[in-house]
């Protein structure tokens, strides 16, 4: 009989130690090894594994032809984008996202909708009971719908019941933490069960054709919980991502080997359950305060989908010895460059003041293209200067203060102008790409210098502003306010 080996495993990242220690090398968490014993599969003496002869495969070409996977719709139209048209036979989805964030009534509602529309759709359940599943379809108003439920959270079990019958279509295992099986010595929502079961729902469903979603929690850094490889195993990784405090969600594919990765799709979080936004442009722009300084509308785009989005700007002065940079939705670095940009080559002055940025709506911006309409906003609100309320603004910030074009131009313009605005602020080689149907006031920008001498002729003095003053003025102004005998005495 095989001695059984011991190791330590990270719990964060799956990396495997001869003895325990306090920090892990791989991934640097502190107090994630944990004691499990990974004979597993592996127990098998090596005399014997050494005498196993491998079986013969036969070797394909690359000519030939493929057939194009065959897709069933879910029944929710942002559902579909982002994976691609619908779910694909055989294929297992890894959907993740902060607790409450609304992962079980999202795929509740996908059960719900394919089980009325003639398939055999399961949802599984590790963490609730099916009484508690049922509530939250009442609350949803889905109760009548034909799926089946089940409380389970062994693999083996889980897999010899739906291997009975009628395959079925769709399968929901909420969630994979809770998960195990007999093959590992391990408890349940550690590395080696979240691996070995991950894999033996995925192997399950390649034999019979039923397409999994698996559930997985995650870190406080937003991170997936278990190993990585798991996100290898998979067909598709989807995060849910929103703020609690708001009513919108989105839905990201991080990987998907049968779609695109750059689609989203836009839910609205109702008392009802998710409803789908076929417009998020609106939604976004639905609470705008017009008029106020620091604000710019930016037009984006999220795979195939223009997006127009507010981006908020605060400047202030500050009275700290570092001034502080706060940024919500957009990538920390892309300010901090175009901050150093609009002090080098525009000669605004910003090391003395703290610099607040936010994407209104909770939409997380990951192109380059919000660059000027950061810039614009942060500009407005330094000199209080308030931005044209129906312009739109777009392009990309290099390292000399030159505006470079983005891709995309007509479909920003065309989502601009369905919506009301009249004009446009984009870089000036991108005029050659629209069409004479735009619509819109094409306001050409060739560099940052003459977009921030616009906006600081527009400014008005803000009310007792020192931070404006010069040092020699505010110098005279302190010494003029303080009395004579409270002076130190020069010279």
């Amino acid at each position: 009989m095989a001695k059984s080996t011991l190791s330590f495993v990270c719990q964060n990242c799956g990396a495997a130690f001869n003895r325990w220690q306090g920090k892990c090398e791989s991934c640097g968490e502190w107090n994630t090894l944990v004691e499990e014993d990974t004979t597993g599969a592996t127990s098998m003496p090596v005399s014997i594994r050494s005498k196993r002869r491998g079986r013969l495969f036969q070797l394909e070409s690359l000519t030939g032809k493929s057939a194009d996977a065959p897709r069933l719709p879910s029944g929710m139209a942002e559902l579909d984008r982002v994976t691609g048209g619908g779910f694909v036979r055989g294929s297992v989805l890894l959907v993740g996202g902060d607790p409450g964030i609304g992962k079980s009534t999202l795929l509740t509602q996908a059960t719900s909708l394919m089980a009325r529309a003639g398939h055999r759709a399961v949802y599984i359940s590790g963490e609730e009971a099916v009484a508690q599943v049922r509530l939250r379809a009442e609350r949803l108003g889905l109760a009548d719908a034909p799926v089946q439920l089940a409380a389970e959270t062994s693999v083996e079990d889980i897999v010899s019941t739906l291997s009975e019958g009628k395959v079925p279509r769709l399968i929901v295992i909420d969630s994979i933490q809770t998960m195990w099986t007999d093959t590992v010595e391990s408890a349940p929502g550690t590395v080696t069960q979240v691996r070995a079961s991950a894999q033996a729902l995925i192997r399950f469903a390649k034999k019979s054709g039923a397409a999994i979603i698996l559930v997985g929690h995650v870190t406080k850094d937003g991170q997936i919980a278990g190993p990585r490889v798991v996100e290898h195993m998979v067909d598709a990784v989807l995060s849910f991502e929103g703020e609690g405090s708001q009513q919108f969600r989105i839905l990201r594919a991080v990987k998907n080997r049968f779609g695109p990765t750059d689609e989203i799709g836009v839910f609205e979080m109702t008392g009802l359950g998710l409803r789908e936004v076929s417009n998020p442009s609106e939604l976004f722009l639905s609470e705008r305060d017009l008029g106020s300084p620091g604000t710019a509308v930016f037009a984006g785009i999220e795979g195939t989908r223009p997006v127009l989005v507010e981006l908020q700007a605060l400047v202030a002065p500050t009275t700290l010895g570092t001034p502080r940079r706060a940024v919500v939705g957009w990538d920390p670095s892309r300010l901090s460059m175009v901050l150093a940009v609009l002090e080098a080559h525009c000669g605004v002055k910003l090391s003395g003041y703290d610099v607040y940025l936010n994407v209104a709506g909770g939409l997380r911006i990951q192109e380059p293209a919000a660059d000027l309409a950061a810039a614009a906003a942060l500009v407005s609100s330094l000199v209080n200067a308030p931005l044209p309320t129906d312009a739109v603004y777009f392009g990309e910030i290099s390292l000399s203060g030159a505006v470079r074009p983005v891709a995309q131009t007509s479909a920003r313009l065309k989502e601009a102008a369905k919506l009301g605005f009249g004009r446009a602020i984009l870089p000036e080689s991108a005029r050659g790409e629209v069409g004479g149907d735009a619509g819109l006031s094409l306001n050409t920008v060739g560099g940052l210098t003459s977009l921030v001498a616009d906006i600081a002729a527009r400014g008005t003095p803000r009310g007792n502003r020192e931070g404006n003053r010069e040092p020699r003025e505010s110098a005279a102004a302190e010494k003029n306010a303080t009395p004579q005998r409270f002076r130190r005495q020069e010279g």
